[in-house]
């Protein structure tokens, strides 16, 4: 006998007649690293950690059509795969679960998906995967047919049924469920809503906990399983599909469908339960010179397969304990982070053909499973509680502390406050942002229906003094802000009285020469002046005037009063910083350039960097635009904003 190398969990053998073999050549690690994708406890946050989970794999053979075939199933779990050139070397494998040609649709769900799903009502993500080449009955297994449904329309069958179960049981009256459903593709690197088809790409994010989203994407509600029928099936008929010479109805995209469970607590703490249940059809990697793609079945060809090797790439690190997993190379591994090293109970259904002509993207499809099942992710329960509403004090018994009062005696009525006005007369409605002010007016009227006509509820269900105390606190700061609007009314008038008497300047080409070099006094306002102390110059009401040390003279102050500097009011400054903001984000080349202290070099630098990372935060930014150092930036921001507030500086003199 003459052994051979293998790698993984497969060995290789060589048969001869009269007898037979077998050497191991490696064994696979006993775990693997995996990645959390859960929030710390905290707050209003609760997350319980479950012991880690490998993932799943199982092997679906699909039946042969002609000729010997080169896969070949030994027991329940273990199949061997013959060498295309000479048939007594194999390589052999051994999985969760193995599925020989005549395992129906029921044995592949009840054997490898549906045990899974129980995890949904714990509040834990689940994912089952197909993969494999085309052709090898990927689509059949995630959808099947009238007579032999597939994984999809069982498990949204029996998801639908245990939250039924799980409301109607002994206990559960305080739970209220919900299901929901949103289904995409990922084709040629965009992710497309099939729900509500567009040609947008929509983009991938993720929040604070980790959690994958897809803002945007359109979600429907499922009440029972004719809901799950009406949406999905026509969906599914916009997914993208061609015929290739393998396949009369190859997918040329990447299907997933997103099955959203929540569950909420109807008392306090009124807990609350989300879980994600992803089911993915993915496109099987192709053989150009055997499909014979051309044109855009060739450019589908290659997105798809470059996309299968990202996937490949994120199993490898994982199993390597890289410090860096690919995710974010391909959308499709992107959005598979849950999946694979995550916090999803996942299984992966490889399905391989028996054919010869088959043979290498067998192996590559039993390669890949191979690797993926020493993958560990780890799931979690994350659970969200609310604030508990504030408990009112018990009244104090009068009679505790008299002696004349007797055990029955009733304490008197607490004096109840005066009907509160409603909150939106006490706010300025016109300054508010529209969507703020639509939620008031549909809490109060929400306030309304509910407390019956001549009663309100409390507001925010704080108790009523609490309310009336907010309320009334809310009038004082409206008469406040009357009163500073009425004053600031009083000092535009002023500001405008004293510009109008002030003389009208000539012309720079009109003045006389010597009268260019004199120092313009200007008329000083008409108030009380403490002793030992100037007047403030005019023009001076809308900013804060800090009087000089002696001996301080400011370099170009020629045109203001001499001993005094003027500081902008702080609510001015930010304006102007946010309107300076503004237009170094939304700016052309022209725009910037007219800004102080940016020539047309720094222009096209502002523009490169607004391309490449996106608009200016703040505007401290500007010292990661090449060129721009602090120096630069401080400059900058004192010329422009004291540009914008009318308080110019004198030019730099020339060099």
């Amino acid at each position: 006998m003459a052994a051979a190398r293998a790698s993984g969990s497969l060995c290789r053998t060589r048969k001869r007649a009269g007898g037979g073999g077998q050497r191991a050549a490696g064994s696979p690690p006993s775990s693997a690293r995996g990645r959390s994708g859960g929030s710390p406890p905290g707050g209003t946050m609760l997350s319980r950690q479950s012991p880690p989970a490998r993932v799943r794999v199982c092997v679906r053979l699909r039946p042969g059509s002609r000729g010997a075939p080169c896969v070949r199933g030994l027991d329940s779990r273990s199949l061997e795969l013959s060498h295309w050139r000479d048939r007594r070397v194999t390589l052999r494998y051994q999985f969760d679960t193995f599925y020989g040609d005549r395992a129906t649709q029921h044995d592949v769900y009840t054997g490898s998906v549906q045990p899974v799903l129980g995890h949904l009502l714990e509040g834990q993500n689940a994912s089952v995967l197909a993969y494999g080449p085309t052709g090898a009955g990927k689509t059949y297994t995630m959808l099947g047919s009238p007579e032999q449904p597939g994984v999809i329309p069982r498990a949204l069958r029996d998801v639908l049924q245990m939250t039924r179960e799980a409301s109607c049981s002994p206990g559960a009256e305080e739970w209220d469920f919900s299901v929901s459903m949103s289904y995409l593709e990922i084709y040629q690197e965009k992710v497309l809503d099939l729900l509500e088809p567009s040609q947008q790409d929509l983009p991938i994010r993720e929040d604070r906990d980790r959690n994958i989203l897809i803002p945007g994407l359109t979600e429907r509600e499922l009440r029972g399983f004719g809901d799950f029928e009406r949406h999905f099936l026509p969906a599914s008929r916009n997914r993208t599909v061609a015929s290739t010479q393998l396949n009369n109805r190859s997918s040329r995209s990447h299907a997933v469908l997103l099955v959203r469970v929540a569950r909420s607590q109807r008392a306090p703490p009124h807990r609350h339960h989300v879980a994600k249940l992803c089911l993915i059809d993915l496109a099987g990697s192709e053989d150009n010179r055997r499909t014979g793609n051309r044109g855009l079945r060739l450019k589908e060809s290659g997105a798809i397969n470059a996309s299968l090797h990202v996937l490949s790439k994120v199993v490898d690190a994982l199993n390597q304990g890289l410090p860096r997993v690919p995710y974010r190379d391909s959308k499709l591994t992107r959005l598979l982070q849950d999946s694979l090293g995550g916090s999803a109970h996942s299984v992966i259904i490889a399905n391989v053909a028996p054919e010869q002509h088959f043979y290498f993207d067998t192996l590559s499809t039993l390669n890949f499973a191979a690797k993926s099942k020493q993958v560990v992710n780890r799931p979690f329960t994350q659970e969200t509680l609310q604030a508990p509403a504030a408990r009112k004090r018990p009244r104090e018994d009068p009679g505790a502390g008299s002696e004349d009062a007797g055990p029955g005696a009733k304490s008197p009525p607490e004096e109840e406050p005066p009907e509160a006005e409603p909150l939106s007369s006490l706010l300025p409605l016109e300054q508010l942002d529209p969507r703020l002010v639509q939620r008031l007016l549909v809490l109060e009227q929400l306030e309304k229906q509910q407390g019956g006509a001549g009663r309100r509820l409390p507001l925010l269900s704080t108790p009523r003094r609490e309310r009336v105390a907010v309320l009334r606190q809310l009038e004082e700061t409206r008469r406040e802000l009357q009163k500073l609007k009425e004053r600031q009314k009083e000092w535009e008038a002023g500001a405008l009285l004293d510009k109008a008497c002030q003389p009208k300047p000539l012309p720079h080409s009109e003045a006389p020469a010597a009268a260019q070099n004199q120092t313009v006094v200007l008329p000083l306002q008409q108030v009380e002046t403490p002793v030992g102390q100037q007047a403030l110059p005019s023009g001076a009401e809308g900013i804060l005037v800090i009087q000089r040390k002696q001996g301080q003279a400011a370099a170009g102050a020629e045109n203001r009063a001499p001993g005094w500097e003027l500081v902008p009011r702080p609510d001015l400054l930010a304006r102007s910083r946010e309107n300076l903001l503004a237009r170094l984000n939304r700016g052309d080349a022209k725009e910037l350039q007219a800004l102080r202290h940016i020539g047309g070099m720094r222009a096209q630098r502002i523009l490169a960097w607004r391309q490449q990372h996106g608009p200016f935060s703040q505007l401290g930014d500007l010292q990661q635009v090449e060129g721009m150092t602090a120096r630069h930036v401080a400059s900058f921001l004192k010329a422009n904003l004291l540009r914008a507030l009318g308080c110019d500086p004198p030019p730099p003199p020339a060099q």
